[in-house]
């Protein structure tokens, strides 16, 4: 099955980010086997929908307006438990409303918890991250962002992580 990233930009759009795209050098993706069942492991997810608990930074929209071609490359650390409540979306390239009314459409910590009481996981991290999924210069992303969460992940002794692209 094919699938068409550029369906819903216009033809200028869709234009400038397949040369964008065509840029990127090609990188091997790692591909590393679980150590042990899914049911034993520690599950984080890392969502790409900008989401920022209240009391924390807000990703930086203002320097995405006055430069499209820039997306925040930072993340946050979203605690288990976090409800819609104690969060706001800071993504400005997908409707926000379906994640602050269900976080789990972004961020399924509910789900996951869910998965681990009927024995499917073993348990879910206790901290989560977000990001944003709109980095056209993947640089920072890459050297700084991923290592940072990456070293979070092992103090929390995660053995797997899900994606949840926004």
């Amino acid at each position: 099955m094919s699938i068409d990233s550029y369906r819903f930009l216009d033809f200028a759009s869709r234009q400038v980010m397949k040369a964008w795209a065509a840029r990127q050098e090609q990188g091997v993706i790692p591909f590393t086997p679980l150590a042990k069942p899914l049911r034993e492991c520690t599950i984080a997810l890392v969502s790409t929908a900008g989401i920022a608990r209240n009391d924390d930074q807000p990703f930086n929209q203002e320097r995405e307006r006055r430069d499209p071609w820039w997306g925040d490359p930072s993340f946050r650390v979203i605690p288990l438990g976090t409800t819609e409540q104690d969060v706001r979306l800071y993504h400005m390239h997908i409707d926000p409303r379906f994640g602050q009314e269900d976080l789990d459409v972004v961020l399924p910590m509910r789900r996951l918890t869910e998965l681990a009481r009927e024995g499917i996981v073993g348990q879910p991290a206790p901290r989560h991250y977000s990001l944003m999924g709109y980095i056209l210069d993947p640089t920072v992303l890459v050297e700084e962002t991923a290592p940072a969460i990456a070293d979070r992940m092992r103090s929390d002794d995660v053995d797997a992580v899900a994606l949840v692209p926004a």
